[in-house]
């Protein structure tokens, strides 16, 4: 009997997925626990394993495409079932929750064209804009059409360059929010006759026209939006105010050093941010405020302190920002914390974080002084009430027991929760971190 592969649910708030890219082809062989695609989901972009043994009958879904959790995305026949016949079943589990984005009106496995989804494809060049051919999905197409959005101003963000429907709708939401000069429609009968508005006449295929500015237009990934959500709800909901404070990490530095002199033959290099989440676990264990969160006509206080650290992705896995939780950071010695921040650094960065890697923190660390930073301000991640910025140790002219000397100074910024945190709560917090730091054998015990 088929095997239905559908959508996942990969993240606590995915609705829907988009496939980056298949690692299969139709007709190939895959076994239990093979990683046969590449998901973007709202949050990540991770890898899609299989769950049993078999050779997929069918793609349903093309890379590039968005479809809805629970949706049919491919089909496995099992061993010793045709192709034929796996793929005119459709899969035993068939919980299609919606038709793929991209799909033609009648459903893929009906359509006597073509015997799987990608048939749409054929279908994408029928679009002449500005005597150009445009690849476009039927979805997008007659989305443009009803809503006056001409096809010669859209990128495709779709493989090969191809419009899809989540194109169409960040261009409705730029056009939403700028004024702009009216756009005629060509009649919704003849698709062809689409043409790009009247516009200077240097301006490029696919590009935006911005107060005057040419621009490129750059799709928007399942990630940035939610990132760009979540931070403007942050800021708009959360009443952030800022306090900054400067350690002394003269100290901190040799402590390291020396341990890295000695832990060299295991394989164990203690970074200056292992040092810094393993303070804030403990400053957060004595000053239980800046360990809760906000719920409204309540504080809750958390029982287990679980540090979120800020890991940067590439642009090759979506880019933008994930937040990879060490539980109970407090009972955990610093090499246990390195070697823990470490894999999950290197795992959001390859294969991406799995929904419990990135849930469940009660503070945030974000460094950015690997970069040289010195200063900044970050946005508290909810249900946080508060993210602590970190900038660089840097080595300069400073003054210890009233002489001037050279020495190891960072600037760190606290942004906290008003409702929660008061200045002088904050003030605390951030002179016992200051101790700490810049005592360092505490850390070690």
């Amino acid at each position: 009997m088929p095997i239905s592969v559908t959508m996942p649910r990969l993240s606590d708030t995915m609705e829907a997925g988009t496939i980056v890219r298949w690692n299969v082809k139709e007709g190939d062989e895959v076994t239990s626990g093979q990683v046969v695609a590449d998901i973007e989901t709202d949050k990540a972009t991770m890898e899609m394993p299989v769950f049993d043994d078999g050779r997929i009958a069918r793609l349903l879904v093309p890379a590039g495409q968005s479809v809805k959790v629970g949706t049919q995305i491919a089909v496995i026949a099992e061993e010793g079932e045709s192709l034929e016949s796996a793929s005119k079943g459709g899969g035993s589990a068939a919980p299609v929750a919606a038709k793929p984005v991209a799909a033609t009106p009648s459903a893929p496995a009906a359509s006597a064209a073509s015997s799987h989804a990608a048939s749409a494809s054929r279908d994408e060049e029928s679009v002449t804009v500005g005597g150009q051919r445009v690849r476009v999905s039927p979805v997008a197409r007659r989305m443009a059409e009803e809503h006056g959005i001409p096809l010669g101003s859209l990128q495709g963000s779709g493989p090969g360059g191809r419009i899809i429907k989540r194109d169409v709708l960040t261009a409705m939401e730029n056009t939403a929010s700028r004024p702009s000069a009216p756009v005629v429609a060509a009649p919704a009968a003849n698709a062809q006759s689409l043409a790009v508005p009247v516009a200077p006449a240097s301006r490029p295929s696919g590009g935006l026209v911005i107060a005057g500015l040419e621009s490129e237009r750059v799709a928007v990934s399942g990630m940035r939006q939610t990132i760009a959500r979540r931070l403007v709800e942050s800021k708009t909901t959360i009443p952030h105010y800022q306090v900054s404070m400067k350690f002394d990490l003269d100290r901190l530095m040799a402590v390291r050093e020396q341990l890295n002199t000695e832990l060299a033959s295991t394989g164990i290099k203690l970074s200056v941010n292992d040092f810094i989440v393993r303070g804030c676990a403990l400053a957060m264990a004595r000053h239980p405020y800046v360990n809760s969160s906000w719920a409204g006509d309540a504080i809750a206080m958390h029982k287990q302190v679980n540090v979120g650290v800020a890991v940067a992705l590439d642009e090759s896995k979506g880019g933008g920002l994930v937040v990879a939780v060490i539980r109970d950071a407090d009972r955990k010695s610093l090499r246990a914390i390195s070697a823990e921040s470490k894999a999950m650094g290197e795992k959001a960065r390859t294969r991406g974080l799995a929904p419990e890697d990135m849930a469940d923190s009660t503070f945030t660390v974000s460094n950015l002084g690997m970069f040289g930073v010195e200063h900044f301000t970050a946005i508290i991640n909810p249900p946080n009430s508060a993210i602590l910025a970190c900038g660089a140790a840097i080595k300069q002219p400073v003054v210890r027991n009233d002489e001037l000397t050279v020495g190891y100074e960072m600037t760190a910024t606290l942004s906290s929760d008003h409702r929660v945190i008061d200045g002088a709560m904050a003030a605390r917090w951030l002179k016992e971190l200051k101790g700490l730091l810049e005592n360092p054998a505490t850390l070690l015990v």
